[in-house]
């Protein structure tokens, strides 16, 4: 009897079946598989089989009408799809071949390769007394492949991760249908006709329109943002400044006329304050408190697949996919490990074996020199006490690291992927240096002044300095560059830091200029793709009730694998822009049409604790903690009871007045082919 391994690409199985020792594996691959005397190996070229459409239930569904939604399955269909019938046909003969003994599921370790297999298995209806075992892998080097397979556990194990991926689709199926049919039969005609379109199909789901909601709500906080100016007083000393404040004992302590504690509403204030400082000459500041300490700064945590594609959209320009492309290629290339990841940190398993990762980049020329110190060190050793190390983080996959194996492949890299690569690289590295120290001293002066109302009044300026001490990890990682006032601090020389640093309680400094420095509020910053990933994997900070907020920590808006494609396809509906010279991401007016239109309607689609608590309850289906029925109850009862709710909207509520809000910034609607779209499947597939 023989094996059958069956990953998700060509390049996997290949990659497993010279692991098992098949010396050219390109054999007979132009079949679909590889065959030896013992083994098959055989993929998926990702999905073979997907979710049917309503009219494959009903013919009479292919028509938009009120009458056929809610549409609720009792039982769903599935059909394989069209352009990789051939693979299918030859997977399912494979994996019902009578001389297969056992089946190793070799697809992606997470929940959609889960699926991958899963529907395959399913639909070429594989003896249930078949053995199927999974393999589980978070790198694609020879030994974690080996031990993979060594290790698998009956696919059993995997059932409730199986669910969670079977609920995931469904509910984006009844959702994107049923709300998308539901708008549009709805809202289609006003919108059209306001935009002077032929057709326009209202695509939401699940995840897009919350992310939609997100992108649009954070324009309009810019938009309407009235920026408040406000002044503060400086004191220029001798190759330093102090800042003034308003704390207690101060004739300004807790006013009215102060913007926060340390500025004015208004330039007269301030300009009053200056005179009261200066009533009685010379002006000088004395010494109240002198602070030395060093402070430490600690390597950050480890790349997730979120991190690493904000990085990249801040460093490298690139959008959340192409770093996903990239984080692929690097893995399939044995060069680190399973991108798609939410965890920061290492198991203790791998931790035991992570110096073979590192002496393996002591053969890699950019870190060569830090990796060979580290192992000299020993500083590795003891990593495993380390906040970097924690399998109750770890979910399916430890953090995204460089394996030290193939880098014969780095040649081939292009050079984005090699600086995405050195990047991963320097992260993981820095981990096994010490913190950063820096030296700061803060100051703090004071100045005591009589009234005309004869009241004594004490006011304080404050100001604070640090200079790098030792660099700690910052040597691999990067030292920045020091910037004059950032982090409210101040760039000295060493020599003025030491001097500054004598100064004793008492001492008073000659006052050389007080100067008033105006300001204003800023509104918030728009989105990157980058920073984009990151809220929506930290859904739970942009919920205001804090116990909802701890209900859904650790819960996103989609999974590490969906959001870049998120991304992709709202811009693909023309609903949002992605600059790709700056990766900042704002809405299209069809996409604050669609805003709208879904406000005043399933206004729920919008909030992000909704989408999150959605992920959450999957979450929990794949941990065993909640059941399939339970899930399948609350999803349907949600999709019925909203689509229900747009049908009885009132259909005359003007709801194209809200769109003149939005229409004067832009300077046209956008072109007809982004509100065209076909009626049927293709307007589906794009919901």
């Amino acid at each position: 009897m023989k094996n059958l391994y069956i990953a998700e690409k060509p390049s996997v199985a290949k990659q497993f079946a010279e692991a098992l020792g098949v010396k050219n594996s390109n054999g007979s691959s132009s079949k679909g598989y590889i065959e030896t005397e013992d083994s098959i190996f055989t993929w998926c070229v990702g999905h073979l089989v997907t979710m049917s459409y309503p009219d494959v239930y009903d013919p009479a569904l292919k028509k938009w009408d009120f009458a056929t939604i809610p549409f609720i399955p009792e039982e769903y269909k599935y059909e394989v799809i069209a352009n990789a019938a051939n693979q299918y046909n030859v997977v399912s003969k494979l994996l019902n071949r009578e001389d297969v003994g056992c089946i190793y599921v070799c697809t992606d370790s997470g929940r959609e390769g889960e699926y991958i297999y899963r529907l395959v298995d399913e639909m070429a209806k594989v003896p249930k007394d078949k053995p199927r075992k999974r393999v589980w892998i978070d790198s694609q080097t020879e030994e974690e492949i080996k031990r993979g397979i060594a290790e698998a556990k009956d696919i059993s194990a995997y059932d409730n991760l199986s669910d969670a991926a079977y609920l995931r689709a469904q509910e984006d199926y009844l959702m994107g249908i049923n709300f998308s049919r539901a708008l549009t039969l709805k809202y289609s005609y006003q919108v059209k006709k306001y935009l002077g379109a032929d057709k326009c199909v209202i695509a939401v789901g699940r995840v897009m329109t919350c992310v939609l909601g997100m992108i649009v709500a954070r324009e309009r906080e810019i938009r309407n943002f009235v920026p408040i100016p406000f002044y503060r007083v400086v004191a220029g000393l001798d190759g330093f400044t102090a800042e003034w404040k308003a704390v207690a004992g101060s004739k300004y302590f807790e006013s009215p006329l102060l913007y926060k504690e340390n500025g004015f509403k208004k330039r007269e204030d301030e300009e009053q304050l200056i005179s009261y400082l200066s009533k009685t000459p010379p002006v000088t500041l004395k010494v109240e408190r002198s602070e030395k300490k060093t402070e430490k700064k600690s390597p950050p945590m480890l790349y997730n697949l979120a991190e690493l594609q904000n990085d990249c959209s801040r460093l490298f320009k690139i959008s959340p996919s192409e770093t996903l492309a990239i984080a692929q290629e690097l893995y399939e290339k044995k060069l680190t490990t399973y991108p798609r990841t939410d965890a920061r940190v290492l198991s203790t398993a791998v931790a035991k074996v992570i110096g073979n990762n590192i002496q393996g980049l002591t053969k890699y020329t950019p870190v060569a020199p830090f990796a060979t110190n580290i192992m000299s060190q020993g500083g590795y050793k003891g990593i495993a006490k380390s906040k970097y190390v924690n399998d109750k983080q770890i979910t399916d996959h430890y953090a995204i690291i460089p394996t030290g194996q193939g880098l014969g492949a780095l040649a081939g890299l292009k050079p984005t992927s090699a600086k995405v690569y050195e990047l991963i690289v320097r992260r993981f590295l820095s981990i096994f240096y010490p913190p950063a120290e820096y030296e700061k001293v803060t100051l703090t002066l004071t100045r005591g002044i009589s009234d005309e109302a004869g009241g004594t009044f004490t006011e304080t300026f404050s100001a604070s300095f640090k200079r790098l001490k030792r660099p700690g990890y910052l040597a691999i990682a990067g030292i920045p560059k020091p910037k004059k006032g950032e982090d409210g601090e101040e760039a000295l020389t060493e020599e003025k830091l030491e001097e500054l640093a004598k100064l004793k309680k008492g001492d008073e400094l000659q006052v050389m200029s007080l100067d008033i420095k105006e300001g204003e509020t800023s509104p918030p910053k728009r989105y990157s793709s980058g920073t984009l990933i990151l809220a929506m994997e930290n859904a739970g900070q942009l919920i205001e009730d804090e116990d909802l907020r701890a209900q859904i920590k650790g819960s996103g808006i989609g999974t590490s694998a969906t959001r870049d494609s998120i991304i992709t396809k709202l811009v693909n509906n023309g609903y949002i822009k992605l600059d790709k010279k700056t990766q900042i991401v704002t809405p299209q007016f069809l996409g604050e049409i669609i805003y709208d239109v879904v406000y005043y309607s399933i206004h729920s689609l919008l909030k992000a604790e909704m989408t999150a608590s959605w992920e959450k309850g999957l979450t929990g289906v794949a941990a065993g903690e909640i059941s399939k029925d339970e899930y399948t109850q609350k999803m349907n009862s949600f999709v019925v009871s909203n689509t229900n709710l747009v049908k009885g909207l009132n259909n005359q509520y003007q709801i194209t007045k809200l769109f003149d809000l939005a229409k004067p910034y832009y300077e046209k609607a956008p072109a007809k082919k982004n509100t065209k779209a076909d009626d049927g499947k293709a307007s589906e597939n794009k919901a």
